[in-house]
This record gives C-alpha cells, structure tokens and sequence, in this order.
C-alpha cells in the first residue's frame, strides 16, 4: 500500500473500510442480461490493483457479474499480494443463472441448497477460504421465506466459511425481519443524487442498529461523472444494460445531466471531479460506511479515488441541494438531517 486512506468501522463486524471501495460489477465483462458491454480483463486487473495501490481496501463483487467471470478476475488481480496488503472481498449471492442462456434475465433464488453451493462456487473462484462479507444480492422471489435463506447466512457465518452477513436491496421491514433471526451486519442499498430514497429509510434503520452500510452506484452508473452526455446515452450499446433505462432516457436524462453540470462548482472549490463530488455526497449521510464505485481503468479510479477523502462542507452541501431542487432530478431527501 503506498497511502494510507481515512476509515470508518463496517457496523460492529471489526473491519474498518475506506470510505470508497471498488466495485466490480463492469469488469464482469459483456455477454449476459445485465452487462455494460465488453471489458478487457488486462484493463480489469489494472484498474484493481491501482485501487489497491493507491489505498483503497476493499472489492466489491458478485457471484452473477459476468456469470463468475468478475470473482475470477477479483482473485486474478490479488493473486500474489502480501496478506497485509490485501482488501477485503465482498461479494453477492441468491441470483442463479442459466449457463445455456447467459442472455436470460437471472432468477432470484433463496434455497438453502442454492445458496449454499453458491458460496462454494464463489469461495473456489476468489481463491479464498473466507468471504469476508457475503450478501443476499435481492430477496428471493422462488418462494424461499426471508427467514429461512437469513438463517442459511447466520450459519455460514457460524461455520467461518463468511466473516460478515449483510443484505442488498432490502426494505426496512424486511431488514426488521433478518434482525429478528440473526444479526444484520451490513446492509447495500443503492444511493445516489438521483435516488436518494435510502436516506430515508434503511440508512437511518442502518444507524439505529448498527449495521454498516455500503452504498451502491454513487454515480448513478456513470450519469453524474460529469463526463457524460445526451450524445453518449444515444450512443449506449445494446450489450449495454443502461441503453432505454429511465434514468438514460428523456424526460429524467436532461435533469440528471443538469444536476451532474451543477457539481462543477463544487468539484472546483475541492480541485476534484465532479465524480468525487457525487461520490463524497453519499458519504455525508451519517450511517453510511463507505461507498461502492466502479471501475474499468487505473484513469477511472484516479477520477474518483480523492472521494476517499473529500468532506464536503455544510455550503457544499446547501449548493447541492439547491441544484437538486432548481433542475427536479430524482426523489428523497436533499440533504443529511443537521
């Protein structure tokens, strides 16, 4: 490691994340239903090991990114690596694929058979013999109660083959549910100036019950870079997941453009991007761990490593939220609560 990043404690599971981790959904690579398109993984690697270089000390995955293919180029990009200067590897279960059809949309799968020879498909392909925190990617729609696959992860916890537990893309009331049965370490919500809903809602449970959380698509999936335009939304692959999202599409595209324009200023006060900017703001809502942020190249990372630092000030965060009120972008609160 050749810098040392400010941390925060990932709820009371004793690990301490960097306020920015990369995320490693993109360099999963193209050919399956929820791909960014094609992706070197020389670059992947690259891009991983400046992350880890420059600090940053964990890696975000999933066992469906690019159907295993993100989880072997994680373990790829580590291999070698002292076991001081290795990050943390979270990653994510309870989505199945058809290795037939990887342009099938994956099924939301919560048995306990399933998830169990998840972990172990994920355990082989990152080369590890721990997952330091393991996630339920969505709650299960094959019927599987929430009880009975939360229960699957208090015991994977038990027998050491997971560090930590945590739930991605769960309501209050089914976080409520887990709560009951084991402890929630750790929760991933998706969060960003546009969808802002998690600040009213799972981060403040998220705080009350000290789980951690680490928020998911800070950039709105590259819209609030400041490098993106209406000329590159018409220009989305079909391989490309974003091309005809909401989100990429009129009448929101405009809005979010102009929120992404409105960062500008704030980024110039700071001397960073507009993409620090965007990230440092989901970091500013008290209960927020640390901050998942994608990747393909070192250049990329380099473009939002300083969010790792950044405290954006109380006007920083007033101008912000005017800009979000003057171009109507997205919903949720504004600002975080004084």
């Amino acid at each position: 490691m050749t810098n040392s990043l400010p941390t925060a404690p990932l709820g009371r599971t004793g690990m301490q994340l960097t306020r920015a981790g990369f995320g490693a959904w993109a360099v999963g690579g193209g050919d399956w239903a929820f791909a960014w398109g094609n992706q070197d993984d020389a670059a992947s690697v690259a891009a991983i090991r400046h992350a880890v270089e420059s600090g940053i000390n964990w890696i975000d995955t999933a066992a469906v990114y690019g159907l295993g293919h993100s989880e072997e180029v994680v373990a790829a990009a580590l291999a070698g690596l002292p076991a001081a200067d290795r990050p943390y590897v979270f990653t994510k279960g309870g989505l199945v694929w058809d290795p037939a059809d990887r342009a099938a949309a994956p099924r939301r799968v919560g048995a306990p058979a399933s998830l169990r020879a998840e972990v172990e498909g994920s355990l082989r392909r990152l080369r590890v013999d721990r997952i330091d925190l393991y996630q339920m990617h969505w709650p299960a729609g094959d019927g599987t109660p929430l009880e009975e696959y939360w229960q699957v992860f208090a015991d994977l916890k038990r027998e050491g083959k997971i560090r930590a537990a945590g739930l991605s893309n769960h309501d209050v009331l089914q976080l409520a549910a887990a709560e009951r049965v084991a402890a929630v370490d750790a929760i991933q919500p998706p969060f960003n100036l546009i969808h802002r809903g998690s600040a009213g809602g799972v981060v403040p449970w998220a705080l009350e019950h000290r789980a951690g959380v680490i928020a998911y698509s800070p950039m709105a999936s590259g819209l609030l870079t400041g490098a993106f335009t209406a000329a590159r939304a018409a220009r989305l692959e079909p391989g490309d997941w974003r091309a005809g999202h909401p989100d990429f599409t009129e009448p929101a595209l405009s809005a979010n453009l102009a929120l992404a324009e409105a960062l500008r200023p704030v980024a110039a006060r700071h001397g960073v991007t507009p993409a620090a900017v965007a990230v440092a703001w989901t970091l500013a809502f008290p209960g927020v761990t640390g901050a998942i942020v994608g990747a393909r190249s070192p250049r990329q990372v380099d473009g939002w490593l300083p969010a790792a630092r950044l405290e954006l000030k109380d006007d920083d965060l007033a101008d912000i939220a005017a800009a979000i009120r003057a171009t109507g972008a997205g919903t949720g609160p504004v600002a975080p609560v004084a």
